[in-house]
């Protein structure tokens, strides 16, 4: 199954050194029923798409704790056996979230398919998002607004092997 995972600029590199996105249970997001009910949609490829803009929000609530991160998204696409993950009404961290996973066991970086992080230009929309996480929650629709700019950036794609010169080079 492909799942995405989201981190931070500062949990990419953690990753990139010890070689694993992390030790289970991870949250991750997926194409799950509950996405496909939430999509609406049979396409494979939107799917996954909607479960990647899924894996950018949680992201985003991750600089939100982070503050001292760079204020871009990073998701990491990785392929793991479906054994590995738990999907459906309170088996993800949050049962209301569609597309919502959890990853058991250590997920090694070397299964990446993908890593897609945000551009530069993409800060100022991002730093306000995450600022606006709270209010959007709380049902602000003005908030919910700046969080969905953050959208506006189409998240780059990486391949896994460019990872280090992703990091060094500050993207």
């Amino acid at each position: 199954m492909r799942v995405y995972v989201p981190l931070t600029l500062p949990g990419l590199a953690e990753a990139h050194k010890t070689g694993e996105l992390g030790a289970g249970p991870l949250a991750a997001y997926a194409v799950t029923p509950a996405l496909r009910e939430w999509y609406v949609s049979d396409d494979t490829e939107e799917l996954e798409y909607a479960a990647l803009g899924r894996a950018a929000l949680a992201s985003l609530r991750l600089l939100d704790a982070e503050p001292g991160a760079p204020r871009r998204r990073v998701v990491v696409a990785v392929d793991v056996p479906d054994r590995m993950t738990a999907v459906g009404p309170g088996q993800g961290p949050d049962p209301d979230a569609p597309g919502e996973v959890r990853v058991s066991g250590t997920v090694r970086l070397a299964k990446a398919a993908a890593v897609h992080v945000d551009a530069p230009e993409a800060e100022t929309d991002v730093t306000a998002a995450a600022r606006a996480l709270a209010a959007a929650d709380g049902g602000d629709d003005d908030a919910q607004a700046v969080v969905d700019g953050a959208e506006d950036h189409e998240l780059l794609w990486f391949a896994p092997q460019e990872i280090a010169s992703l990091l060094g080079s500050g993207v």
